[in-house]
């Protein structure tokens, strides 16, 4: 498949102005300029033409509970929740996934190619997230990276649900005391299997101990929601604790605390601030505050946090951001390359480069822009929303 005569941003600093995108086998072959890209294609091979209109990587939410929280179906469609016990880590987001849910349909007409989909932040620890692609019936298929990171949660959310079943955690407190207590157990379990290995002997798995060896181990993030100043805090002062990698999901008041936060390197994914500010921790939300951060050195992702706000909004959302202080190139990053970065997918998703994932979106103009029309999605080197069709 060709893809001719388009504006191509790469999102590697690199566009071309008339470009040319060769996929074969669901990869990006060549991508380049029309005169140094020679269209020979096979009998049967698709050429499109797509008339100057704009062509870039893919839009990627890097936060959302799409599926798992299922439309229009109420309390039989709510899988995001487990709300009897605040510590769930063992929980795979992949087994309640419904990937025929409408949200899928609507972030593929967006331009919307990949997700990282999990539990919501009823609990200290919710279960694992998973990076999936938009399109598709069996949620195996569309797996992009499972586990991709595990979920845990400060302030009111944990709060509100467990203090009113009358148990722990009802102070923040107790959820710092939670998940410090289940890290210490899971670092006890793994130097335990570590000994039983190397002296030769048998050693049986605890599953609810096994999820945490690639947090451990630094593989995959724990991905930690919180709003408020403290409880940003009170993360990075566990992950510095237990040396683990994490991201800053939600952080509404990051605005307030830019500096410190680029001092300390973890990564930001701001919003939902299409929401109200609905609790008390979300008071200080803002369209700024993506822009304040990757002003002072965070790298930055915008999440609709669906279906919190829906996911078709997020390239809007992004607008917003812009307008309110990113930069305008930032913003087409921080829908890009920066989720795939911090979601850990950049060596597939997040960019035209040579041998990535052919996931590619075609506008007919800024997607940011309320009256911007998807032209085409595409997903492995797949039409799969034309907005002919």
């Amino acid at each position: 498949m060709y893809i001719i005569n388009g504006r191509i941003k790469t999102m590697t600093g690199i566009e071309y102005e008339h470009g040319t995108i060769h996929i074969v086998d669901g990869k990006i072959a060549q991508v380049g300029s029309s005169e140094a890209i020679n269209v020979c294609w096979e009998d049967g091979e698709t050429v499109l033409d797509v008339n100057g209109a704009l062509v870039m990587p893919g839009i990627i939410e890097a936060h959302c509970h799409m599926g798992i929280t299922e439309e229009k179906k109420g309390m039989e469609g709510d899988d995001c929740n487990e709300t009897v016990d605040p510590m769930t880590p063992w929980l795979r987001a992949i087994d309640a996934i419904h990937s025929m849910d409408a949200s899928f349909d609507d972030a593929v007409r967006a331009g919307i190619t990949a997700a990282m989909i999990g539990p919501g932040s009823s609990n200290v620890a919710g279960g694992q997230f998973a990076v999936l692609k938009t399109k598709g019936r069996r949620v195996d298929e569309l797996i992009v990276k499972a586990p991709a990171a595990m979920k845990v949660a400060f302030g009111e959310n944990p709060k509100v649900n467990y203090s009113g079943q009358g148990k722990s955690p009802a102070t923040r407190m107790s959820i710092a005391g939670m998940l410090r207590r289940e890290l210490t157990e899971a670092k006890a379990y793994e130097k335990r299997k570590e000994k039983a290995k190397e002296a030769g002997e048998e050693f049986e798995p605890d599953f609810t101990k096994e999820c945490w060896l690639p947090v451990l181990r630094r593989e995959i993030p724990i991905k930690a929601h919180v709003h408020r100043v403290d409880d940003i805090f009170t993360a990075i002062r566990i992950a510095k604790e237990f040396d683990l990698r994490m991201t800053l999901d939600h952080c509404s008041e990051g605005h307030l605390i830019a500096k410190e936060l680029a001092a300390e390197g973890f990564p930001a994914i701001v919003g939902p601030d299409f929401a109200s500010r609905n609790k008390i921790e979300v008071q200080n939300m803002a369209f700024k505050t993506a822009g304040v951060l990757n002003r002072a050195g965070v790298m930055t992702a915008i999440t609709t946090d669906h279906p919190v706000s829906l996911i078709q909004s997020l390239p809007l959302c992004v607008g917003l951001a812009v307008k309110a202080g990113l930069p305008l190139e930032e913003g087409y990053k921080a829908m890009t390359i920066y989720p795939a970065m911090i979601c850990g997918v950049d060596d597939r998703l997040g960019s035209l480069e040579v041998g990535k994932d052919a996931d590619i979106a075609i506008f007919d103009g800024n997607p940011m822009e309320t009256f911007t029309e998807t032209l085409y999605t595409i997903i492995d080197g797949v039409i799969i929303y034309s907005r002919e069709s």
